[in-house]
Formats: structure tokens, C-alpha cells, sequence
């Protein structure tokens, strides 16, 4: 099953700046080879559900051995039957509102 994500790590307990700690996140979800899109406030993920989690468990594992003795998620996702749909096409749907 496909799934759209809104994924946002917070790594607590190491100070002001988790730059480097989100910019770790990132590679994970890259190397899980997910479609996502950087936002001020987090990532937007698309993939196949157990991939999407999978690279998510990951994330975690990634910044504790990183130093973070404590992570505040926040996830939304959802999921269609349908049809498939994409990031982009989210986006692009609003945009098009948007232009009228």
C-alpha cells in the first residue's frame, strides 16, 4: 500500500540546533531510495508503507546513536484506495485553485 507522510524529528537533549541531526534523517530516507520533499518543519515522504516506516524506525535509530537521548515525532500520513496519488499531484491540485 502506498502512503504520503509528514514526518518532523526532534531530537531533545542536545541543545538548539538539530540540523545536524535532521540532515541525517534525510540521508536515511534518501538512501531508502523514498520520494520526499524538505519542508521548514519536516519532510514530505512517499513510498510503500513498509518502506516509508522502515526508513522512519530508522531515523530514530540513526540520531539516538547520533547522542539523542530523547525524540518527539510527529507523524501524518494517509493513504487512498482509489487511487494512486503523488506528492506532486498534492501539490499541484492546491496550486491550481490557487490560479483561478
Amino acid at each position: 500500500m502506498k502512503v504520503i507522510a509528514d514526518l518532523c524529528v526532534v531530537p531533545l537533549g542536545v541543545g538548539v540546533s538539530v540540523s545536524e541531526y535532521v540532515a541525517a534523517c534525510e540521508k536515511v530516507l534518501k538512501e531508502a531510495g523514498l520520494k520526499i520533499q524538505l519542508h521548514a518543519y519536516g519532510t514530505n515522504i512517499e513510498g510503500e508503507w513498509d518502506q516509508v516506516f522502515a526508513a522512519i524506525q530508522r531515523c530514530h535509530e540513526v540520531v539516538h546513536r547520533m547522542g539523542a537521548p530523547r525524540i518527539s515525532t510527529t507523524l501524518k500520513f494517509g493513504t487512498r484506495t482509489d487511487r494512486d496519488q503523488t506528492l506532486d499531484e498534492k501539490v499541484k491540485s492546491v496550486e491550481k485553485r490557487l490560479a483561478k
